[in-house]
């Protein structure tokens, strides 16, 4: 008898225990499951950036944000609120980043960040498009004589610990049986400053990255970035995983600014496209349909987006290219349709 009762006993909590809700995902991290409806009662965006990176997100002497990567918090802003101002921002280096993000400190990072497998596994986080497709590449002084992967030999190089280029290093020069020595900081400014001052003889980066921080050199004339690539450095925004109503708003935001250059709308056309009898721009624009609706806000949050933002090109060319400091050439980062890898599903 006392042995019926006792596995009577086992059973019941057998059937207890298998009766308790599993957590979601996003519980067990500590991230709400409704982050859209938080950031909406809140009335603001609580975007992690860099804030230390001139042309992706950069905040000057009298705090004011500018760059791609804050483009990109203030287009969501755009569709939440038609305010690409509410957005509060958070400067975050390199260590603490992912840890912001997972504990809900921040809505959404974006901040020059890899896309690579492990991070989207097992670091809990869910990566949106891509908003700058990179490499990783090399800075030298021009009198180093350095000119190729197997020159940086027995040299000292800068990197940022807790990013893949420190990874990306190792793993080059461990592949051609190159002996260094990594000078890891924390800090970004550390790390271009340690190169700088000659504490090393090469850093690396992401190119544009390099080619950013070059022109911030006391005498850029005297660096030069190498012509060689050492890694895929896909960059793109990051939600906490488990919470597929807010991944897909910060999406399609995404998707909106490339899909609005496909089109040719620009913030200087919206206007007229609004009236197009064109379906698929009225469709796209939410003056037809219930896209955004469906999605959980407002039908033209992407007339928003292009109003306050402009589109993919208009972003790209103000903070990195022609109409920058920087000029750099969009490269991959072409649409589709002239060559690079810029593309964004339909809006249907």
């Amino acid at each position: 008898m006392a042995a019926f009762t006792a596995l009577l006993c086992v059973a019941c909590l057998f059937v207890l225990s298998a009766c308790e809700p599993i957590p979601e995902p996003n519980q067990i991290r500590g991230v709400s499951g409704d982050r859209l409806k938080t950031v909406i009662s809140r009335g603001k965006l609580v975007c992690g950036v860099s804030g230390e990176l001139p042309g992706f997100s950069f905040v000057n002497k009298e705090g004011k944000y500018s760059g791609l990567d804050v483009d990109i918090c203030r287009a969501i802003a755009a569709a939440l609120f038609d305010d690409p101002n509410a957005v509060q921002f958070r400067n975050l280096n390199a260590k603490e980043r992912f840890t912001a993000l997972q504990s809900g400190e921040v809505d959404v990072l974006s901040r020059n960040t890899t896309w690579t497998l492990g991070r989207d596994t097992a670091s809990g986080l869910a990566f949106m498009p891509v908003v700058f497709y990179d490499g990783q590449g090399v800075m030298v002084r021009k009198d180093s004589n350095i000119k190729a992967i197997a020159d940086l030999k027995d040299k000292d190089i800068c990197a940022q610990t807790g990013t893949t280029t420190e990874q990306n290093l190792a793993d080059q020069m461990r592949k051609g049986n190159l002996a260094y020595k990594p000078v890891v900081y924390e800090d970004v400014n550390s790390t271009f400053n340690a190169y700088q001052s000659q504490r090393c003889q090469a850093i690396t980066a992401d190119r544009s990255a390099l080619v950013v921080r070059r022109t911030r050199l006391a005498d850029p004339e005297n660096h030069e970035v190498l012509d060689l690539v050492l890694s895929k450095e896909p960059l793109a925004p990051a939600v906490g995983d488990g919470d597929a109503r807010w991944a897909d708003l910060v999406r399609w935001v995404v998707f909106t600014t490339i899909n609005a250059e496909d089109l040719g709308i620009t913030s200087k056309n919206l206007t007229e496209n609004l009236t197009s009898a064109n379906a698929e721009i009225r469709r796209f624009l939410g003056v037809d349909g219930s896209l955004g609706k469906d999605m959980g806000v407002s039908n033209d949050f992407t007339a928003r987006i292009i109003k306050h933002m402009g589109n993919y090109a208009e972003i790209y060319d103000r903070n990195l290219g022609k109409d920058s400091d920087f000029k750099l050439p969009r490269g991959q980062n072409e649409l589709w349709k002239n060559g690079g890898l810029m593309y964004a599903p339909p809006f249907r």
